[in-house]
C-alpha cells in the first residue's frame, strides 16, 4: 500500500474509466483554492466523479459545495485531460483508476469554507508557493488556467 494518490503505469490495473471534473478557483487576490485530501494527505484542486444523471458542469458545482462548502459558478473550460501517462491513479487503498478530467474555472457566488470527510484542510494558496505535496496531475491544470488560453485545452 502506498502512502497517498501516486501515478499508475500500468493501465492493466485500472478496475475502469470514470468522467469526474474539478475547479480552478481564484480570489479577487488570484490566490488559489486547495484542498488537502483526506485519501492520502496531498493537495489538490476541489472536484471529483461524475454520477449518473448529471452533467460535467453541475458535478463541479456538487463536487465544490460537498468537499468547500462554497457556492459556484462555472466560468469556463479550462482542459480535458485523459492521457494515460497522468491521468492513471492508484489510491492508498489499492483501487487504480483512469480518470477522464474536464477542468473548468470557477467563481465563488457564496457559501463559506467548511471541511468534510474528504477534505483535511482548504488553503487560499498565492501561485508561487503551490505546496510540494501538490498532485502532479493537478499541477498542470493549475499551469493551463494560468495561461488564460482561450481555446480550452486537451491533454
Amino acid at each position: 500500500m502506498t502512502a497517498g494518490i501516486t501515478l499508475e503505469t500500468d493501465w492493466q490495473r485500472a478496475l475502469g474509466v470514470r468522467p469526474s471534473a474539478s475547479a480552478v478557483i481564484f480570489d479577487r487576490r488570484r490566490r488559489l483554492l486547495l484542498q488537502q485530501r483526506s485519501d492520502g494527505g496531498q493537495w489538490g484542486l476541489p472536484g471529483g466523479s461524475v454520477e449518473i444523471g448529471e452533467s460535467v458542469s453541475q458535478a463541479v458545482i456538487r463536487e465544490v459545495r460537498e468537499e468547500t462548502g462554497l457556492e459556484v459558478g462555472v466560468r469556463r473550460l479550462i482542459g480535458v485531460y485523459s492521457e494515460p501517462d497522468r491521468q492513471i491513479v492508484r489510491y492508498p487503498d489499492g483501487n487504480v483508476w483512469h480518470y477522464v478530467n474536464l477542468c473548468f474555472e470557477c467563481v465563488v457566488r457564496g457559501g463559506q469554507l467548511t471541511t468534510c470527510d474528504e477534505t483535511l484542510a482548504l488553503r487560499w494558496v498565492e501561485l508561487p508557493r503551490l505546496p510540494a505535496t501538490l498532485l502532479p496531475n493537478h499541477r498542470i491544470r493549475i499551469r493551463d488556467a494560468r495561461s488564460r488560453r482561450v481555446a480550452a485545452f486537451v491533454r
